[in-house]
């Protein structure tokens, strides 16, 4: 789990780093700032989506996955542990604690790195996708910490969690996830960072979070699509 600590640790690092010399930083620079990112990670996100060789699995995944997301409100889960968060630490009272943890965390959770380099690290121990992963996560961070508060510095905690939890059961998914397995997986997360950049731009809110069983979904769906020929 080298991977995940160290993207963890950068995360933190960055956003304190954003939280604390952010406010030099004019509020337009900061939202230019957000925008410029948001659409890079639409390109990311549109990129990694392309990349499907059946696009009826990524749109059956994403039904199927936003039925169990909905159920669980995995959304709701998300900014309810925000909240609490912020109820418990914040003191400016600007209600910012909760979309900032939100918004940060699925951009972290979301796409292909996060699964890949996860499963890199836990069956070979090698770390070097986490590694840029972290870089990346790292810089970010503080920009969104400079431009939308402290929640994003506790987004690392769900980030240690979910690429943990995939590290450390990698033994046991590596039967199921073969290369046509993570390409339609990745498919489905890239459409979810597109999503995340729609939100980033203020252009419609989209429960990225609860679409977020999606990705999972898709790996018995292509499993049962190579079984039938299609």
């Amino acid at each position: 789990m080298i991977g995940t600590i160290v993207n963890f640790f950068t995360i933190i690092f960055g956003g304190l780093l954003g939280l604390f010399f952010g406010k030099r930083f004019p509020d337009r620079l900061k939202d230019t700032t957000i925008q410029g990112i948001a659409l890079a990670v639409m390109i990311i996100g549109l990129q990694m989506a392309l990349q499907t060789n059946n696009v009826l699995i990524v749109i059956l995944s994403l039904v199927l996955g936003g039925i169990i997301g909905e159920w669980i409100n995995i959304e709701l889960q998300l900014k309810r542990m925000g909240n609490y968060l912020e109820g418990k630490l914040s003191k400016n009272g600007e209600g910012n604690f909760a979309k900032a943890f939100v918004t940060a965390s699925l951009v972290y959770c979301v796409g292909a790195m996060a699964i890949v380099g996860a499963l890199e690290d836990g069956l070979n121990g090698n770390p070097s996708i986490l590694f840029a992963k972290s870089a990346l996560d790292g810089i970010s961070a503080v920009v969104f910490a400079s431009s939308m508060g402290a929640g994003v510095i506790f987004s690392a905690f769900p980030v240690l969690f979910y690429q943990g939890s995939i590290a450390l059961f990698a033994g046991l998914l590596q039967g199921l996830l073969s290369d046509p397995v993570i390409t339609e997986m990745s498919a489905v997360g890239g459409l979810l960072i597109f999503g995340i950049a729609i939100n980033m731009l203020g252009i419609k809110e989209i429960k990225v979070g609860n679409l977020l069983p999606g990705i999972f979904v898709a790996i018995p769906l292509v499993f049962i699509f190579q079984y039938l020929g299609l």
